[in-house]
């Protein structure tokens, strides 16, 4: 089987190349290297932008795929209240150009790479699928409108799709050889491991007086891997011809700021120092997901623990301090 991984060379995009690849599937990757790094794939690779519809019906007439794993995204949610239509032209509308060459191409399975910023603020947890979705910030929406457009192609054409609603990832392969590599970054794990290294003198707490265990957000993390995992028994959920679905992808266990910290501290054997800043704007007390439904129906479930995730992430910083840069 051939799969086209848009955005192969991103963070989760090059770790679905480097496991698929591995299941013996033929894999082919689109990036146009924004946020990715062409030196975390080795499989067949095309420079160009999911945006450019010329690009894309080049790919699939010289690639006979069966399937799409569509990574490609801007994703910083502070950045897209800025910037809104920047992220509706390059979410929005670089999903309409690839379900369009999907559709020429006659490929009618894709696997979407979703977010939890689709059900905006809720306050009962855990988080089930079918929550209201009311984004509270562009990025979400843009996520949510990204769904609506598969299931109305289904609807017209045909196209079976898997959605996958995304809490919060982290960590690196095992192997230390690909791992999380951001400019700017904003992600939690990294930014605490970098105080580890001695790149920042302390971590920003924002906020000790929620209504949690001790005052700091709680948020549900999984490991890249495990969600990889999620990725491949969807690909082949549709490869077998099996209906639709949106799952969620958690562990449906919260962890505080303050208990990531306290296991980097124990992870890495080094103090990190934090500092209690206020509350930001939007920041809900706690967000865990519900993945009871595709455990039922796939079989999926979370293998590794919050110290696998902070101790593989930690690996990967510490032998890659400039990320993927010489």
């Amino acid at each position: 089987m051939k799969v086209l991984i848009a955005g192969g060379a991103g963070y989760i995009g090059s770790h679905c190349v480097k496991r698929m690849s591995e299941l013996g599937y033929e894999v082919v990757v689109v990036d146009n290297l924004s946020t990715g790094h062409r030196a975390s794939i080795k499989s067949p690779f095309y420079l160009g932008d999911i945006r450019d519809a010329f690009f894309l019906d080049h790919v699939f007439e010289k690639e006979k795929v069966d399937l799409v794993i569509h990574f490609c995204a801007k994703s910083l949610v502070g950045e897209s209240v800025l910037q809104p239509l920047d992220y509706f032209e390059n979410n929005v509308f670089g999903t309409l150009q690839l379900l369009q060459a999907m559709q020429k191409a006659k490929v009618n399975k894709i696997v979407f790479s979703s977010s939890a910023a689709v059900y905006g603020e809720h306050e009962i947890m855990p988080i089930t699928e079918d929550y209201p979705t009311i984004p509270t910030n562009p990025y979400g929406e843009t996520k949510l409108m990204m769904e609506k457009m598969m299931k109305w192609a289904e609807k017209a054409y045909g196209l079976k799709y898997m959605s996958l609603r995304y809490f919060n990832v982290a960590g690196a392969c095992e192997s230390g050889t690909i791992g999380e590599d951001h400019h700017p970054e904003t992600h939690l794990i990294p930014l605490v491991l970098e105080v580890a290294l001695g790149k920042r003198a302390q971590i920003n707490v924002f906020g000790n007086d929620y209504p949690t265990k001790d005052g700091t957000c709680i948020r549900d993390y999984i490991h890249v891997s495990d969600l990889i995992e999620a990725h491949i028994l969807a690909a082949q959920a549709l490869l077998n011809n099996e209906a639709s679905q949106i799952f969620n992808l958690g562990s449906e266990e919260g962890f505080s700021v303050l208990e990531i910290i306290k296991t980097a501290s124990q992870v890495t054997k080094v103090n990190i120092p934090y500092q209690i800043s206020p509350r930001r704007p939007g920041d809900p007390a706690k967000l865990v997901a519900a993945s009871s439904k595709i455990k039922d129906l796939l079989g999926w479930e979370p293998k590794k623990s919050i110290e696998d995730i902070v101790r593989t992430a930690w690996e990967w910083h510490r032998n890659h301090p400039q990320g993927y840069e010489k």
